[in-house]
């Protein structure tokens, strides 16, 4: 088996983020109601992707008016703009979906191997349909959603994992040789707020 070659780590200057607020979720989120409804399809059951997509599931759960949520559990990235070579299945499926029309939802796809994973997986724990959606997609994906909103080459930081995404700043950062103080600069420039970046780096500290 060939040893997975580590993802060169970009220039500080280089990498660009996108930030997402809680406002721009729920507004996306509506904006992906009205693509779900006007296709006519009506999922049985409702399912987020651990950990990306429960917050996402959750809302359209609402918007939607179904109350069958379900979760389930992948572990693909291991820090900023690095992944494991292949995804696994780290939680099984909180329900059954046998003879059932199921919606996979997920904050953003990357690759699209958690999610073609996935698919697989609930093809054959019986769904009669599976579809797909999220928010952002990258262009590379090897699986293109159903219903999605944007296509993106840049990070996308959610409100849900601003700590992981300022911990793997550092961390992968630091160890390149750039200051605390530049890393900060570089987080504040792309809408991040100072005071939640100086609370999360002193309790990593």
């Amino acid at each position: 088996m060939n040893k997975q070659t580590k993802p060169k780590i970009p220039l500080l200057k280089d990498l660009k983020f996108k930030v997402m607020s809680w406002n721009q979720i729920y507004s996306s989120l509506l904006e992906l109601t009205t693509l779900i409804k006007n296709s006519n399809f009506v999922p049985d059951v409702i399912i987020g992707v651990s950990r990306g997509g429960w917050v996402p599931a959750r809302i359209l759960s609402d918007l939607l008016e179904n109350s069958n949520l379900y979760n389930v559990a992948t572990k693909f990235y291991v820090g900023v703009n690095q992944t494991k070579y292949e995804p696994t299945i780290t939680q099984e499926l909180s329900g059954s979906v046998e003879d059932k029309t199921a919606l996979l939802v997920d904050d953003l796809v990357d690759s699209g191997k958690s999610l073609k994973l996935l698919i697989s997986y609930l093809k054959n724990k019986g769904t009669s349909e599976v579809k797909t959606a999220t928010i952002f997609r990258k262009p590379w994906s090897v699986v293109v959603p159903d219903y999605c909103l944007r296509e993106t080459r840049v990070w996308v930081v959610f409100p849900w994992d601003q700590k992981e995404a300022i911990r793997n700043m550092f961390e992968n950062f630091k160890s390149s040789g750039n200051s605390v103080d530049s890393i900060k600069e570089k987080l504040i420039s792309v809408g991040l707020n100072k005071k939640i970046i100086n609370q999360i780096y002193e309790e990593l500290h």
